[in-house]
């Protein structure tokens, strides 16, 4: 079975333009298929400031309102998906980008909540596992932003982690597939201010001990719990690996030489 490195950058890596830089030419280094999914780091929001729309998060999370989708789309899928790919193919490297709507790869609905409008924010229900496999086959290195749909002509703003995460899951069934969230951080750290916390190998039963609420400051860090919820899934899902840790490190990150690898027990 071909192997597949599915990718996720996160929005401070997008913010800071040497890191990204230096992501993409360890991306574009990498042999074999790959996939490449972007947040959209802080421009979205200087972007709404700019135009004097208003903006509301809820535990970080943004409620999309019909005017901040219409700045993520342009944003996300515009400015910064086909800047990753002019900067990719400048590297040899021939990709392609995507959001979600593009050949229905990625259906979402939108976000139900019991007490919360999320506004245009979509949950996954699938992923086009045959599409993508043929864009993989032709040699094509995908860039996907954080845009979907929901089948029935509304554009969606969905979490990208989420979105590495159901694709490298879709894709398992296809080939062997690692995912590797990038992000600013050595990995997951028992203390976020210090990067000789770094925690190399998390199970299940660790993770859980770790999100218990007890006393002194060592327990993980909140802003981290969505993406190993979604590291846990994508392993219990069939991905092979899942591995959290620096972009600048991306090559040892694959070797699993660097970074917090994701473990079942």
């Amino acid at each position: 079975m071909d192997k597949l490195h599915v990718i996720k950058i996160g929005g401070n890596v997008i913010d800071d333009e040497a890191l990204l830089n230096d992501l993409l030419l360890q991306f574009a280094s990498l042999q074999g298929k790959k996939i490449l999914v972007h947040g959209g780091g802080k421009l979205a929001t200087r972007m709404a400031e700019k135009l004097a729309i208003p903006q509301q998060l809820v535990d970080g999370r943004r409620i999309t309102d019909a005017e901040t989708l219409k700045i993520v789309t342009m944003v996300y899928a515009g400015f910064i998906n086909k800047n990753i790919v002019a900067r990719l193919q400048s590297m040899k490297c021939n990709a392609i980008g995507l959001t979600g709507a593009d050949a229905g790869s990625i259906l979402a609905h939108k976000r139900k909540h019991p007490t919360l409008d999320f506004g245009f924010v979509g949950d996954i229900d699938h992923v086009n596992p045959l599409f993508i496999q043929g864009l993989l086959e032709q040699g094509l290195s995908m860039v996907m932003a954080p845009i979907t749909h929901d089948g029935n002509g509304q554009l969606l703003n969905t979490n990208a982690d989420t979105i590495a995460q159901e694709i490298a899951k879709a894709m398992s069934a296809c080939f062997e597939t690692k995912l590797i969230y990038t992000f600013e951080k050595a990995g997951v750290l028992l203390d976020v201010e210090d990067e000789g916390s770094l925690i190399r190998r998390l199970s299940r039963d660790y993770y859980k001990e770790l999100k218990e609420p007890g006393e002194g400051p060592v327990r993980i860090f909140a802003g981290m719990i969505p993406k190993l919820d979604n590291a846990f899934a994508a392993i219990d899902s069939g991905v092979k690996e899942v591995i959290i840790g620096k972009a600048g490190q991306l090559q040892e990150l694959i070797a699993g030489t660097a970074g917090t690898t994701i473990i079942h027990e």
